[in-house]
């Protein structure tokens, strides 16, 4: 296990513990500048930054709502391609082509989309009637969250598809048959049998999901770089922010601890619910 080992202590333990290290110095970015243990007071000014607490909301805002919706949206894709469709194996391929293309390339394309002169979305619209007008959609304050949110949503949905339609074909069809015999409808069945069943799988994957999307960057700030005005500034933004546009490497990583130890407190809270109804 040595060869697997080692890339991880290198580039995941490693840079993690020199993190926690920075979270309690004064580091910032110079060649000259001195490093000074601080202890908590960078957590204290954490507690008090404005800025820290909007983006943590927005953070909150995109993970929740990404997660739930691409989940159901998931889910649907996943029951139907259960089913035994024509060309269900080319529908498969299909759908998990945004999950093969790179954040950065999902986010030039879709800034394309949404191109307030030139983009397929506004020119769809207004040629259906429902737009008259074009719409900046990234640099409108009221539509630039929801308008990532979207993009979040169709990045993110082909793996949960592909956990939840593994899952679905683990459920015993005795179950189905069983279910169908004694009166069932079909939306019984899904409510009684199937979502039971795949419990587990939802719990795994909507954790997993959680946590990539509350740690997201690279997509986000192709998309906008935290605008307009902070209202897509996603706290993984804000770090990188104040470490590589102000040079605050030790503020910065205090904000990375500070999102790992909520995150695992939600998940603590989600996963603890989820299996005592289990149990």
């Amino acid at each position: 296990m040595l060869p697997a080992l080692i890339p991880v202590l290198i580039f995941s333990v490693g840079p993690l513990l020199y993190g926690i290290y920075l979270a309690f110095t004064d580091a910032r970015s110079g060649r000259n500048s001195v490093t000074s243990f601080v202890g908590l007071s960078n957590f204290g000014d954490l507690l008090t930054d404005g800025d820290f607490w909007a983006s943590f909301r927005i953070g909150l805002i995109w993970a929740v709502s990404v997660t739930v919706l691409q989940f159901v949206a998931a889910l649907g894709l996943a029951l139907l391609l259960n089913e035994n469709l024509r060309f269900r194996a080319f529908t498969r391929v299909l759908a998990m082509v945004p999950w093969a293309m790179p954040p950065v390339v999902i986010g030039l394309m879709w800034r394309l989309v949404y191109h307030p002169n030139a983009g397929i979305l506004n020119s769809t619209l207004q040629g259906a009637g429902l737009l008259d007008h074009n719409v900046d959609w990234l640099n409108d304050f009221s539509i630039a969250l929801p308008a990532v949110i979207v993009v979040g949503i169709w990045t993110g949905m082909p793996q949960t598809t592909v956990v939840l339609l593994a899952g679905l074909q683990g459920v015993p069809r005795e179950l189905h048959e069983a279910g169908h015999v004694d009166g069932a409808t079909t939306w019984r069945r899904f409510w009684s049998i199937t979502l039971p069943q795949l419990r587990p799988v939802i719990v795994t994957i909507t954790s997993l999901d959680f946590v990539w999307n509350i740690n997201q960057f690279g997509l986000v700030y192709v998309l906008t770089q935290g605008g307009p005005g902070g209202q897509t500034r996603l706290p993984m933004l804000f770090a990188y922010e104040e470490a590589f546009r102000y040079g605050f490497f030790g503020y910065a990583a205090t904000l990375g601890v500070a999102i790992v130890i909520v995150v695992l407190a939600v998940l603590g809270l989600y996963i603890g619910r989820q299996m005592r109804e289990v149990s």
